[in-house]
């Protein structure tokens, strides 16, 4: 029977391509900012449209590549992704990630990701799901069929029309940050008690540190 902690549940797209870096996913003169809003529209932007995109263009006027999966009306209320090897691969830039959750992905399978692109989705909240060969090929197939996924999370289990297709690892610390939508700040301000009390217990040892420092700036 299937557990109805559901994580997510969606319709999934199929990106049948390996090693898909993060100039891919979002190109480099798009990384001016440093907000994690406002990358959706250009998400796969080679891809995507068919002339050259720049910062603050209106992605309505642009020129649409019908021929890629994304601008195909059948997945375009698609929100969790599904892609091959590597996925992720090339520099740093957690753009890559944001992109992804401003577009509207929950999550991202694929059959491996790249190491940097991996801490950076449980860094900001994108759930990243490493899966065979074969399951990645079993849920393409339903993803086709506009059959929705479930993700159980808690039980790192993936559901379609109630029957499982997968299992999944994930580490307890990375499943507890997602579950409960816990950044790096959100980590530290559970703490936020302990580090008041660290602070007046400082400011009580060593008060010169504390008449040091000038309270207009």
């Amino acid at each position: 029977m299937k557990n109805t902690s559901v994580f997510h549940k969606g319709l999934g797209v199929p990106l049948d391509r390996d090693n898909i870096d993060t100039d891919q996913i979002i190109p480099k003169q798009f990384l001016k900012s440093i907000k994690k809003s406002g990358f959706g529209p250009n998400l796969f932007d080679a891809w995507r449209y068919n002339d050259e995109g720049y910062p603050g263009q209106d992605s309505e006027t642009r020129v649409v590549n019908e021929n890629f999966i994304l601008n195909n009306e059948k997945f375009k209320s698609s929100d969790i992704l599904i892609t091959k090897k590597n996925f992720g691969c090339g520099s740093s830039r957690e753009h890559a990630v944001w992109s992804l959750m401003d577009y509207g992905f929950k999550a991202v399978i694929a059959e491996s990701f790249a190491d940097i692109f991996l801490n950076n989705c449980f860094n900001n909240g994108l759930l990243p799901i490493a899966l065979t060969q074969s399951e990645i090929e079993i849920l393409m197939e339903l993803a086709e069929q506009g059959k929705e996924i479930e993700i159980d999370l808690e039980n790192q289990i993936i559901f379609s029309d109630e029957t499982q297709i997968a299992t999944f690892e994930i580490d307890p610390f990375q499943k507890k940050c997602i579950l409960e939508g816990l950044d790096e700040i959100g980590l530290s301000l559970i703490h936020s008690h302990q580090i008041k009390e660290f602070e007046k217990r400082r400011m009580s040892e060593s008060p010169w540190i504390f008449n040091s420092i000038d309270t207009n700036d």
